[in-house]
C-alpha cells in the first residue's frame, strides 16, 4: 500500500548533502539528486496517478535535497528540472519531462511508444524543445526500504582457478522449466527454485553470470515494430533490479526478491556475477527520449562533441562520461551498492573500454580503472571486461590492469576455426593459434602487469551469436524474426553445418554434429584459463539459426527443458552427461587450472617439462612444425610434477590431451619414458556417452584417434 504524506513541503536537511537517492528515515524520506539546473521539483504520484510537485530548495555542491515527512517505502516519484534549453551548449533542461532518479532502488513501469517521450517532436529539428508532458509515457522511481534479513549469508569466494562461469538470462533460464511453479517462471524467485539450483549444482558450475538485471527499457524503435530489448542492454536504473523479473511486485518487492535469489545461490555455493552496462544509457542519441540524465545534467552525464552531439563509441547513441566526478561517482556508488547491499560477487562490464577512455583513447591507468583499483570494496570483487567498444582504438584485449579478467574472443575464434572453420574444409591454417589459446593465451596476457592465464575468460559461445547447437547446424544466420530483414547479426561466425544446412534427418550428419559439440566442450573445459558456458548449450539449445536474439522474448530465446523426458531428448541428455563429465574432469585435475603461464621448462630431473607439444610420431614438436598449415593432429602434455600435493598427500596427475581436427582417422604414438610408462584413457569424444576405456595403454605404442575427435589420457602414476 502506498504511504500518504501529510505535508507536501520539503524540509531542509543537514548542512551537508545527504546520500543521493531516496533514503527512508524515521517519519519520512530524504530525497537527493544531482542536477545542474536552476530549480528542481520532486514529483509524487498517488494511486490514481495524480501528481503533486514539491520544490527542493536545499542545494549543496550541485545536489538538490530535502526531507518529506510522511513519505515511506512504496511511494512513486520522479523529478522535473528547470533550466536553459540550449542544445548547442549541451543544455537540455525541460520541465515538461518527468525524470527518473538515477539512484532509485526500484523502478515501476516502462516506456510507451509515443513521440511525447522524445526530446523533440518527430520530424522537427532536434534542437527544438518539445513541451509535451512525458509523465503518462515514462516509468516512475519507487522509494525502497533496504532492510533485509540476510541471515548468515556468506560469499562463496570461489578462486579464479576453480571458477566455471555459466552465463544465463534470468527470464530465459526458467521460463519453460516444468518443475518451477508457473507464477515463478522467468523471475528471480524462479532462478532460486531448488529445481534450477539442482541442475546448476549437478552440472558443476561455480558462478552464475546474469545478463543485465539493472532496470532497462526497450528502444522506441523496437516497441514500434512489436519487439522488445530482451537482453536488457538499455539501462535506465543503475541501482534498481529489473522489475519485470520479479514475481512479487514492482513497488520495491523486486529488491527483496533479488536479494533472496542471491542468498539462495550463495547457500548452494554459487557465485553471482552481473553483466552491467555503464557505457551508455537508454536515452540514446539526440533523437532519443529524455528519461533522467539528459534532463538533470546533460553535460555532466555524457561525452559531447560540437556542444549538441553525443560522442558514440558504444553504437547505442551516447557514451557516459566517467571523466566527470558526478558520473564517476554514480557508477562507483552503483557498483558498491550491488556488492554491499545486494551481495553480488562481481561484474562483467559491457564494452569496458568505453569506461576507461580519457580525452579519447583507452587508458589502462586512467581515472575509472584507477579508482576501482584503489577502492577496498571494488578491488575485491570479480571484475571481467568485455575488452572492446566500437570507437577508434576500441579493441583492447590484454590491456586491462591486474585484478581484471577479460572475455577472450581470440580464444573463441581460434577454437571455432580449428574445429569448424576453414580447417573443416581442408583449407586450414594449422593449429599454431589454437595451441596458444588452449595453453592460456600467453601471447595476449603475459605482459599484462603480472597477470596470468586466469585473466582469460575462455568461451566458444555467448548470448550474442549462435548457440553451440546452431554453430554446428547453420552456416547462414536466420534472423528474419527480428524484423530487420536479416541485416542484423554477424555474417562471419566460423561455423560449419556438418553437411546439411539447418534441421535434417540425415543420421551421418547428426552424428558428426554431436561429435563436434563434444569436441567444442572438451576443448573449452580442458583449456587453461577460466571457462564460460552459455545456458542451454549443455543440452543442445537452439535459436533456429538466429544469431542475434536480442529482441525476441519467446521460445526461440528461452532455455528448452524438454530434453529431460522422451526419446527425442536422448542425445541432449548424453550431451549433458558429457558436459558434466568435463566439468568434473576439470575440477579433479589441477593441471587444467594453473594460475601461471607455462614456459616449457623442465620441472623434473629426468627432463619432463611443465608443458610439451607432441607430433603424431610421439616426439616433441619441432619449431618448423608450427608453420605446417596442413597440420591437424596435435598432442598436449600437461605435467603435474611441480604442482602442490592435495590434502591427502597425492601428487596431481599429468595429462595428455590429443586432438585430431581433421576428417580422417589418425594414429598417435604415445610419448614414451620419461613422460610416462603407461596411460589411462579418461575421455574420447568419439563416444556418444562419456566413459573411460578399460585397461592401460603402454607408452611408446600407438593409439587410434577417430576423425574430428579428442582424447584425454592420464599418466598412470
Amino acid at each position: 500500500m502506498q504511504p500518504t504524506y501529510a505535508v507536501p513541503t520539503a524540509r531542509a536537511t543537514a548542512p551537508h548533502a545527504p546520500p543521493l537517492g531516496a533514503t527512508v528515515e524515521a517519519g519520512g524520506t530524504t530525497f537527493a539528486v544531482h542536477s545542474g539546473g536552476e530549480a528542481v521539483e520532486l514529483c509524487l504520484f498517488d494511486e490514481s496517478g495524480d501528481e503533486t510537485r514539491v520544490p527542493l530548495t536545499d542545494r549543496t555542491n550541485g545536489i538538490w535535497h530535502g526531507h518529506l515527512p510522511g513519505v515511506g517505502a512504496g511511494q512513486r516519484y520522479g523529478f522535473r528540472v528547470r533550466g536553459p534549453w540550449d542544445p548547442w551548449h549541451g543544455h537540455r533542461y525541460n520541465a515538461a519531462k518527468l525524470l527518473l532518479d538515477p539512484y532509485a532502488r526500484a523502478v515501476e513501469g516502462t516506456l510507451v511508444a509515443d513521440d511525447a517521450v522524445l526530446g523533440h517532436r518527430a520530424g522537427h529539428d532536434e534542437t527544438e524543445r518539445d513541451d509535451t508532458d512525458s509523465a503518462p509515457f515514462v516509468p516512475r522511481s519507487v522509494v525502497v526500504d533496504d532492510r533485509f534479513d540476510w541471515g548468515d549469508d556468506r560469499r562463496p569466494e570461489v578462486p579464479w582457478a576453480r571458477t566455471v562461469v555459466y552465463e544465463a538470462h534470468v527470464r530465459g533460464l526458467t521460463r519453460t522449466h516444468p518443475d518451477v511453479p508457473p507464477e515463478l517462471r522467468g523471475t528471480y524467485a524462479g532462478l532460486a527454485h531448488p529445481a534450477v539450483l539442482a541442475h546448476l549444482l549437478d552440472l558443476g558450475v561455480t558462478t552464475v553470470e546474469l545478463l543485465p538485471v539493472q532496470q532497462s527499457v526497450p528502444e522506441l524503435a523496437l516497441l514500434r515494430r512489436g519487439r522488445t530489448n530482451y537482453w536488457g542492454y538499455n539501462t535506465v536504473g543503475f541501482f534498481a533490479p529489473h522489475a519485470a523479473y520479479a514475481a512479487t511486485g514492482s513497488r520495491g518487492e523486486q529488491v527483496a526478491e533479488f536479494k533472496a535469489m542471491v542468498r539462495a545461490l550463495h547457500t548452494a555455493g554459487l557465485e553471482v556475477l552481473l553483466d552491467v552496462v555503464y557505457n551508455h544509457t537508454a536515452e540514446g542519441g539526440v533523437d532519443g527520449p529524455t528519461l533522467a540524465w539528459r534532463g538533470l545534467d546533460n553535460r555532466a552525464a555524457y561525452r559531447l562533441r560540437q556542444g549538441r552531439l553525443y560522442t558514440d563509441v558504444t553504437g547505442c547513441g551516447n557514451t557516459l562520461d566517467l571523466r566527470h566526478p558526478a558520473t564517476l561517482r554514480m557508477v562507483t556508488d552503483s557498483l558498491r551498492y550491488w556488492l554491499q547491499e545486494m551481495h553480488v560477487d562481481g561484474f562483467r562490464f559491457d564494452l569496458a573500454p568505453a569506461l576507461a577512455r580519457g580525452t579519447d583513447a583507452f587508458e589502462s591507468a586512467g581515472t575509472f580503472l584507477s579508482v576501482v583499483a584503489q577502492d577496498p570494496v571494488l578491488a575485491r570483487a570479480k571484475l571481467v571486461a568485455e575488452p572492446w567498444d566500437v570507437g577508434p582504438g576500441g579493441y583492447q584485449l590484454g590491456h586491462f590492469p591486474a585484478g581484471w579478467a577479460e572475455w577472450n574472443d581470440r580464444y573463441r575464434d581460434a577454437v571455432r576455426e580449428a574445429w569448424l572453420g576453414d580447417n573443416a574444409r581442408h583449407q586450414g591454417s594449422g593449429l599454431r593459434d589454437l595451441a596458444y589459446r588452449i595453453s592460456g593465451s600467453s601471447d595476449v596476457f603475459e605482459d599484462g602487469g603480472g597477470r596470468g592465464p586466469l585473466a582469460s575468460v575462455n568461451f566458444v559461445t555467448a548470448h550474442d551469436g549462435f548457440t553451440l547447437h546452431d554453430l554446428v547446424t547453420y552456416e547462414q544466420k536466420r534472423n528474419e524474426a527480428n524484423g530487420e530483414h536479416n541485416r542484423d547479426g554477424s555474417g562471419h561466425n566460423r561455423g560449419w553445418n556438418c553437411g546439411a544446412e539447418g534441421p535434417t534427418d540425415d543420421v551421418a550428419v547428426l552424428a558428426v554434429r554431436r561429435r563436434m559439440l563434444r569436441n567444442l566442450l572438451a576443448t573449452l573445459l580442458t583449456s587453461t584459463g577460466v571457462p564460460m558456458l552459455t545456458a542451454g548449450d549443455e543440452t543442445g539449445r537452439t535459436q533456429r539459426g538466429n544469431n542475434n536474439g536480442y529482441c525476441l522474448d519467446d521460445e526461440s530465446t528461452w532455455v528448452d527443458w524438454s530434453w529431460r523426458h522422451g526419446p527425442d531428448g536422448a542425445w541432449r541428455r548424453d550431451l549433458l552427461a558429457w558436459t558434466r563429465a568435463l566439468v568434473a574432469l576439470r575440477a579433479e585435475h589441477p593441471v587444467l587450472r594453473q594460475g601461471d603461464f607455462f614456459d616449457g621448462r623442465p620441472v623434473h630431473e629426468d627432463g619432463r617439462k611443465d608443458l610439451a607439444w607432441f607430433a603424431p610420431d610421439g616426439h616433441e614438436m619441432a619449431d618448423v612444425g608450427w608453420f605446417d598449415h596442413d597440420r591437424r593432429v596435435l598432442g598436449l602434455y600437461l605435467s603435474g610434477v611441480d604442482l602442490p600435493r592435495d590434502r591427502g598427500g597425492r601428487a596431481p596427475t599429468s595429462l595428455l590431451v590429443l586432438l585430431n581436427t581433421g576428417p580422417a582417422p589418425s594414429s598417435f604414438v604415445l610419448p614414451a619414458v620419461p613422460w610416462a610408462t603407461t596411460y589411462v584413457a579418461l575421455l574420447d569424444t568419439t563416444d556418444e556417452v562419456p566413459r573411460a576405456a578399460a585397461g592401460h595403454l603402454p607408452a611408446g605404442g600407438p593409439t587410434a584417434l577417430g576423425p574430428m575427435s579428442m582424447r584425454v589420457l592420464a599418466v598412470d602414476p
